[in-house]
């Protein structure tokens, strides 16, 4: 799917799916949060958990757009996101933004 921008819109469907299993029911509204990834090329779209780690998101991200995961990093707020970081631990709000810059050897 492609927004009117031309950036790519990625379902985060899977990810939400996973963790409604996982929790054994349906969470509260506030648990979930809006989240956008963006890199110089692309731009996806997440709701998840407030305390689901933010590598399966950084996976399914570099999963669905092709990229390879050494060769990026994820920030927030201008400080790298690190695998077991979670929304609530860096104090995310919803909407809030995530870039994704390479990383030159």
């Amino acid at each position: 799917m492609t927004s009117p921008k031309g950036a790519a819109t990625l379902s985060a469907t899977s990810l939400s799916t996973q963790e409604h299993k996982d929790s054994g029911g349906a969470p509260a509204e506030g648990e979930r949060i809006n989240l956008n990834v963006t890199d110089w090329n692309d731009e996806a779209f997440f709701k998840i958990k407030r305390t689901t780690k933010l590598d399966k998101l950084m996976k399914v991200f570099c999963d669905r757009q092709g990229k390879d995961p050494f060769k990026v990093r994820f920030l927030f707020d201008g400080w790298k996101v690190l695998q077991g970081d979670t929304p609530e631990k860096l104090g995310m709000r919803d909407g809030d933004i995530i870039e994704v810059m390479r990383v030159y050897a």
